[in-house]
């Protein structure tokens, strides 16, 4: 399965520098069921002024008109970065049953404080009902983040 995590990673980085190019912040992500891709997602908030507009819950849209359903059962959601306490929600209403991250915010850096997915998930009650993969290609996650940053003006 690591090798399967690394592949999708890699297309979540790929779908992050496309995001990145088209002005949003540089984060992609995949959905997977069953090894077949069925939803890709990348910010677009910047750019279609939607604050939802995160690359997951990108993702999780298409994944829905992809399947015809709400219900994600079985299926990975691949993304370069931690996803944000909204996406996190998200992700546990949609019965995504894994999610597989490569990078995440260093300590003290979060705009949400202290706040990790494995952490939501636990205080919500899902935290037997999620399995949580992180730290996959890491550094080539944080390389498009970074790239972006700096292109921008950013500091992270």
């Amino acid at each position: 399965m690591p090798a399967d995590h690394e592949r999708f990673i890699q297309m979540a980085i790929e779908e992050a520098d496309k995001g990145g190019a088209e002005g949003n912040s540089a984060v992609g992500s995949i959905i997977v069921e069953n090894g077949t891709v069925i939803g890709i997602g990348r910010n677009t908030a910047i750019a279609t002024k939607d604050p939802t507009g995160h690359a997951e819950t990108v993702a999780l849209r298409e994944t829905a008109v992809a399947l015809g359903r709400s219900d994600f059962s079985g299926c990975a959601l691949y993304t370069t970065f931690q996803p944000c306490p909204m996406c996190s929600g998200a992700i546990m209403v949609s019965g995504i049953s894994t999610v597989v991250m490569g990078a995440r915010p260093n300590p003290g850096e979060s705009a949400y404080g202290d706040f990790s997915v494995e952490k939501l998930f636990q205080e919500a009650g899902w935290g037997d009902k999620i399995e949580v993969v992180s730290g996959i290609l890491v550094d080539e996650c944080w390389k498009v983040r970074l790239d972006w940053a700096e292109k921008n003006g950013l500091n992270r």
